[in-house]
């Protein structure tokens, strides 16, 4: 008893105290209320006054783009959350006063008092932190963020930019990494990449630890790059450092970097990343480069992975766009017309909408409208801003350019009028005649004029066009071209006059015609030229084709210009020419093609620097008289000179330089020596095989009977021969660079003479040839093999091979035959019947293209003679209204022709049923282009080639009705599907029924 009393003597001793300690305590909280809202209060003071020098601090280092130390943005969230709770106390103090001393309501008073205890300790929590910013709100290491903001122009609302930056996006997500954007000055290329820029800054996860932005400018100075991209980076530029030094502090910086995105802006030039201290994506395997250039040399020479072009903006785009810059004005009833012709002289291109739209802007009378548009018509308007803003930047692209005379090529082009395309063949002749290319010991050689060509492309200041047979000048290119040739800074001033629908030449056009290089008034409504002479002394080209009304040429207007290289006419009404002509004894080109009026010429015996003479498609019944003494002429065209019957024996001869003479369509025939007297003869042309390249000519029969009679055809590039037409159908040979083409020839009775084409050519066309059969029946029987023919194309020509059964050849008679073309052909069910009786393996073949062969069932027969085709890459089948399958497979044959195919194209096939075995899957397939194939309801697809798909397209019902192994197929497969539209192949139907004569 006395233990237990103990125990709970003690039990009730610690209880006791604990009991006086809680209730001293919540006594002295409470009594100290008064105190402790004194305290708040006091101390409140001072968070307030450091809480303004940290805003003030933080701000002015916000400004400055400075980062804020974490504990500080922490801090002002913990002041922030305090601060409802200190104004709820304060409040209360206002409101009610102080509290009284008295112990009523005490469990009021107590929570009261231990709410403004617990806040006094959070102010001097606050006060304390706030004593370890004096050494500043601002990180001292900073981290720079992994995408900062690039101020520009949204191109939002702009369809064109936004899917080029849709492509941009998506080419870094799939692994490309070196991409290279260009275009043409003032296109938007800066714009582009910024608002790539700044959508990377807004994505939710950021796919590259930093993105780095460096301008590179046309005058590279590496080490202002490495400058940008180390401040981007927060390391020291040190003032004194060398490059290499820089390259190695940044190469091992950017080696830290798990993922990085560097953006070289405006490059001119090839940069050298070991140079700049970038490692390369080679190297590094998250680091990825993205540049942006005027001219595509730069993105080969920065060996990018994708190139994208930058193209101007469509009509819409641009109208929008000048209209956000001119404002409301421009959509005023009177201004409106005004305002959409500027927009189009502005030819869709950003810069100079922009620059244009906001010298325009608000402008509201019409005669400020139509002033404007009268200058921008002008070549070089005066509207304010446009050769500061538009011209000066565009001649950076023309100062860039390097090489010999590519200056004086590039200003050429503006003597055409706007929009015109420039005939390739047309520009490298005047440019060989003004001495700008070197032709070496070939006149005719286009390697060089070519070369140049495609760097002004590259360079965006020309554009080509789909066949690369013409080019042509953006309307503000020419007009900046316009612009420097007038300022004659190269010695290459212009007067340029053409396509603007003049009527007449006045003298006063030329006033200081003595400082003129050129002078163009072609392609306009001219009737007449000055008849007086005007003082043009160095103008070496002059450009007066295509005024069709122009039928005179006066006598004194030619004779100041006696520096004249280039004279062209042709396209003009002119009956004859003036002798001031023969004054010019430094013409190097005189065009007078198609001059339909023109008879006879003067004796041109005194120009005899002449190289090219174009009379083709006049009226000329005889040469030029003294035409022999032309030593230097490298090209005669007398091509569709139908009055031309007769040419001396001696002439051609005479002319030892002669490359190239073209008169197909002439009145004149070559016939054979003995034939006709007075004449030339085909025998005395072959004395200049040694030297002539192109040769186009009509003959009066074959002037051949052996193959070793046509030894001296290899040296001759380009060969057209013409016989007399047989049975109402044209005899035409054709070699191009032993592309060798047979139209309208009887085959079987030049058996031997054929044979030594198929073995001297690569490709081989025979056209509306008959005598096929007997043909290859003596190649057969005599082993022949031609092993140099990689092309064979059979087009109209009458053949029953495909009645034959067996493999007639002993050995493959094309052995490396890689395409084969098929057209208008009867009697074969398969190219199998024709290739075995050739012994055809067809091993290397590439390519098959069948067209309008009714009678075809199927493309082959798949067994013990074709077992497969290892290289065969594309099939077109096209208006075989019998064909049922591509591949006829042989019982118990287990083989796949088509491990390789990767384009396949059907059209017009109504009973057209099966592509492949049911269980096959082409794995290389690329494109599917389907046109009027109702029967056809499998594709070779499944999820294993999906990926390598680029593009499908056919009928919407067509794809509808396709079977597949599962929808997931069908659903990878749809972004590839392009429904097509009638058009194309459409196009073809029209003509898919012509009979072959129609066709040649």
């Amino acid at each position: 008893m006395e233990v237990v009393a103990a125990a709970v003597g003690a039990l009730v001793t610690t209880t006791s105290q604990l009991l006086c300690s809680c209730v001293s305590s919540k006594t002295n909280t409470t009594f100290n209320l008064h105190s402790n809202l004194a305290a708040v209060e006091e101390e409140m003071k001072s968070l307030t006054d450091r809480i303004e020098e940290v805003k003030r601090e933080t701000e002015a280092a916000e400004k400055e783009g400075k980062d804020i130390r974490a504990q500080v943005v922490t801090w002002l969230k913990d002041v922030e959350t305090l601060q409802p709770r200190v104004n709820a106390i304060q409040g209360q103090m206002v409101n009610n006063n102080r509290p009284s001393r008295c112990f009523l309501n005490c469990r009021k008073r107590y929570r009261a008092s231990r709410e403004v205890e617990e806040t006094l300790k959070e102010i001097k929590k606050l006060l304390l932190v706030a004593g370890s910013f004096d050494s500043g709100v601002v990180c001292l290491t900073r981290v720079p963020r992994a995408v900062e903001c690039i101020p520009g122009p949204s191109i939002q609302g702009q369809t064109t930019a936004s899917k080029q930056l849709d492509e941009t996006m998506k080419a870094l997500a799939d692994g490309f990494k070196r991409i290279g954007i260009w275009g043409l000055g003032g296109v938007g290329k800066t714009t582009l990449v910024k608002n790539l820029n700044n959508q990377l800054r807004e994505a939710s996860t950021q796919p590259f630890g930093i993105v780095i932005w460096a301008t590179v400018s046309k005058n590279l100075v590496i080490k202002n790059v490495q400058k940008q991209i180390a401040q981007r980076l927060n390391l020291e530029v040190k003032m004194d450092e060398s490059v290499q030094r820089m390259a190695i502090r940044l190469y091992e910086r950017l080696e830290k970097e798990e993922k990085f995105l560097l953006i070289l802006d405006d490059v001119w030039e090839k940069i050298d990343l070991h140079t700049l201290g970038v490692p390369v994506p080679e190297v590094h395997k998250g680091c990825k480069i993205l540049l942006t250039s005027r001219l595509m040399e730069v993105c080969r020479t920065m060996t990018t992975d994708l190139v994208i072009k930058v193209e101007v903006l469509n009509d819409v785009e641009a109208w929008q766009l000048f209209c956000q810059k001119a404002g409301d004005v421009a959509h005023l009833e009177e201004i409106k017309p005004l305002a959409e012709a500027i927009v189009k002289e502005c030819c869709r291109l950003p810069l100079a909408i922009i620059t244009v739209g906001a010298a325009m802007r608000k402008k509201t009378k019409v005669e400020l409208w139509r002033h404007a548009l009268k200058e921008l018509r002008r070549s070089v308007p005066s509207i304010e801003g446009i050769e500061a803003e538009v011209y000066k930047p565009l001649k950076l692209s023309y100062d860039s350019l390097q090489g010999n005379n590519i200056k004086s090529c590039f200003l050429y082009c503006c003597l055409f009028p706007e929009d015109f395309q420039i005939g390739i063949n047309n520009l490298v002749q005047y440019w060989r005649a003004e001495g700008l290319i070197d032709v070496g010991q070939n006149w005719a050689n286009m390697d060089e004029g070519i070369s140049l060509i495609e760097n002004l492309k590259d360079s965006c200041l020309l554009e080509g066009d789909p066949d690369g047979e013409t080019v042509k000048m953006h309307d503000v290119v020419r007009d900046v071209a316009i612009w420097i040739s007038l300022s004659s800074e190269d010695g290459c001033k212009s007067l340029v006059r053409s396509g603007i629908g003049l009527s007449e030449i006045s003298a006063e056009e030329f006033s200081n015609s003595n400082s003129l290089d050129r002078v163009s008034f072609m392609d306009n409504n001219i009737t007449r030229l000055p008849d007086c002479m005007i003082q043009c002394s160095k103008a070496s080209t002059l450009l007066l084709q295509h005024n069709n009304a122009l039928n005179t040429v006066p006598e004194k207007f030619l004779q100041g210009f006696e520096a004249l290289k280039v004279l062209d006419l042709k396209s003009t009404s002119i009956r004859s020419l003036p002798h001031s002509l023969l004054q010019l004894r430094d013409l190097r080109v005189l065009l007078l093609c198609n001059c339909s009026n023109l008879k006879e010429l003067p004796s041109l015996g005194t120009l005899t620097k002449l190289r090219e003479l174009d009379l083709g498609g006049t009226c000329i019944a005889n040469l030029p008289r003294a035409i022999e003494n032309l030593s230097e002429l490298r090209i005669l065209n007398l091509a569709y000179t139908g009055k031309l019957k007769s040419i001396q024996p001696g002439i051609i001869s005479k002319l030892s330089c002669l490359e190239s003479l073209f008169m197909l369509g002439s009145g004149f025939r070559f016939c054979s020596k003995g034939e006709e007297d007075e004449q030339a003869t085909f025998e005395e042309l072959k004395s200049s095989f040694n030297r002539l390249h192109y040769l186009k000519i009509s003959l009066n029969g074959i002037p051949w009977d052996k193959a070793e009679d046509l030894s001296w055809i290899n040296r001759i590039s380009d060969l057209e021969l013409l016989f007399p037409p047989r049975q109402g159908t044209r005899c035409l040979l054709t070699i191009i660079k032993k592309r060798c083409s047979f139209q309208g020839l009887n085959l079987s009775s030049s058996q031997e003479w054929i044979g030594w084409f198929w073995g001297n050519s690569s490709s081989l066309e025979l056209i509306l040839c008959t005598g096929l059969d007997e043909m290859l029946k003596d190649f057969i029987e005599s082993d022949a093999s031609f092993a140099g023919l990689k092309s064979l194309a059979i087009d109209y020509c009458p053949t029953s091979l495909g009645q034959r059964g067996g493999c007639a050849a002993r050995c493959d008679l094309l052995p490396n035959l890689e395409k084969f073309r098929l057209s208008w052909i009867e009697n074969l069910n398969s190219i199998s019947e024709l290739a075995g009786h050739l012994g055809l393996r067809l091993n290397s073949l590439k390519s098959i293209e069948v067209k309008h062969c009714h009678q075809m069932k199927y493309l082959l027969s798949c067994g013990d003679f074709i077992q497969t085709l290892p290289i065969l890459e594309e099939i077109k089948v096209n208006y075989c209204e019998n064909f049922e399958e591509l591949f006829n497979y042989e019982s118990g044959q287990n083989i796949s022709p088509d491990p390789k195919l990767r384009i396949l194209q059907l059209a017009y096939l109504p009973k057209f049923k099966t592509l492949c075995r049911y269980e096959e899957t082409w794995l290389c397939l690329e494109q599917v282009d389907v046109w009027e194939c109702e029967g056809l309801r499998r594709l070779p697809l499944t999820n294993q080639n999906a990926g390598t798909i680029k593009e499908i397209k056919g009928e919407s019902e067509w794809w509808d009705a396709l079977e597949w192994d599962d929808d997931q197929t069908k659903s990878s497969l749809l972004p590839f599907f392009h429904p097509r539209q009638l058009g194309g192949f459409g196009q073809i139907k029209a003509s898919a029924q012509s009979s072959p004569s129609d066709c040649v």
